[in-house]
């Protein structure tokens, strides 16, 4: 009785292997690509912020010299971005919204082919959140964000699974420690991506969109566990790795800055939620965020620091988007860098530094500063400690 069971059991197993291989090619295909540091101890960001890419060659510049405007087109931001890509050799790119302008979008999925195409060419990894302005053609908001994450070499998401979650694109990535180093399994640097919305949906409220509570909660939850993960043995630390977020629309403390205290250009006002829904305060409790990008105010392009956290714009990049005739388009440029531990190899992140370039003939760098580093945050801990 046994000899049939054995041969019915092998040949219902010859019939699923065909099955269990595919389900596993799925799985693997499915797996997102892991974000690490080098072997330099280096992890290099490209930020872009507002292409604006409307149909290609056909579409023209806005708000560039008289000279230029006969031959420039949204092929002028590829050639940006590709350049940037050549010049910086990033690890990884970032695209903060406004990616298309849908209103001069005739097909919005070949618009956004079209705008990633550099980044998916060159094989790095690269996420993206929305702006106010990508969904304007025939694609809702979701159906934008859905098209992104089926795009290659993208790590973007559509919403964290099992969370209940305002928006499109509220996600979190993790970047290893060098491989091989005893911080391998750990995530070192923590990027969290956030939907800033577009426009208000309360009749009472005019303006832009903001982070709404269910967001909040999602990214205090995320903070909280990656930072027991990282602060848990091994290689347990003493306080929580540095966390960077990105989005679009900036927060209204944006506005805290002058000209005395900022590193960049402020040429324009901040057009941020007419309302403060309290992000900026939710990221100060968690204790991670050094940092904040946006993008949306095309000619602003500075960095001012508020209690601790930096918040940043990146200035323009699109050439179908307004600027300003005679000053560059822009891209900002983030790299963090790895200490060296007692024994020779990589550790925890020591610095994060930022620049931007300009789409110049030399792809001028300039604004070239610290946006945090272990040491000095270590210097003003032990000083409010101490002081009175």
């Amino acid at each position: 009785m046994k000899k049939p069971l054995v041969l019915i059991v092998l040949l219902f197993s010859l019939y699923l292997l065909p099955i269990w291989g595919f389900a596993a090619k799925q799985q693997q295909q499915q797996q997102p690509q892991q974000l690490r540091f080098g072997k330099d101890g280096e992890f290099k960001i490209l930020q872009v912020a507002d292409m604006h890419y409307g149909d290609g060659k056909t579409t023209p510049c806005e708000d560039v010299l008289p000279s230029e405007f006969p031959t420039c087109s949204d092929l002028n931001t590829t050639a940006f971005i590709q350049r940037m890509i050549l010049a910086e050799k990033p690890n990884f790119i970032v695209f903060t919204g406004d990616n298309i302008f849908g209103f001069d979008a005739t097909d919005p999925a070949k618009s956004l082919n079209a705008a990633f195409a550099p980044a998916i060419s060159s094989k790095i990894p690269w996420a993206a959140v929305l702006g106010n302005h990508d969904q304007e053609s025939t694609l809702s908001r979701e159906g934008v964000m859905k098209h992104i994450v089926g795009l290659k070499n993208t790590l973007s998401q559509v919403n964290p699974v099992a969370h209940v979650i305002d928006g499109f694109g509220n996600y979190n990535l993790q970047v290893g420690g060098v491989e091989g180093s005893s911080f391998e399994n750990k995530s070192v640097l923590n990027l969290y991506f956030l939907d800033s919305g577009d426009y208000s949906t309360v009749s009472s409220i005019p303006g832009y969109g903001w982070i709404k509570p269910s967001q909040q909660l999602w990214f205090e939850r995320t903070s909280k566990k990656l930072q027991r993960a990282y602060m848990d043995k091994p290689e347990g630390q003493k306080g929580p790795a540095p966390g960077l977020v990105y989005f679009h629309i900036p927060l209204p403390e944006f506005a805290s800055f002058d000209s005395t205290n900022f590193t960049g250009v402020k040429q324009e006002g901040i057009s941020s939620a007419s309302v403060n829904s309290g992000f900026f305060t939710t990221m100060l409790a968690a204790g991670d965020v050094k940092a904040v990008f946006t993008g949306h105010d095309h000619l602003n392009d500075f960095c001012g620091q508020l209690t601790g956290i930096q918040l940043c714009y990146a200035g323009g990049f699109g050439y179908h988007a307004y600027g300003k005739a005679g000053w560059a388009r822009r891209a900002r440029v983030v790299v963090a860098n790895l200490e060296k531990t007692e024994k020779g190899s990589w550790g925890a992140v020591k610095s994060i530094k930022t620049w931007k370039r300009l789409d110049d003939e030399h792809l001028t760098p300039i604004d070239g500063h610290v946006l945090w580093s272990k040491t000095s945050a270590g210097s003003r801990r032990r000083k409010h400690i101490g002081g009175p």
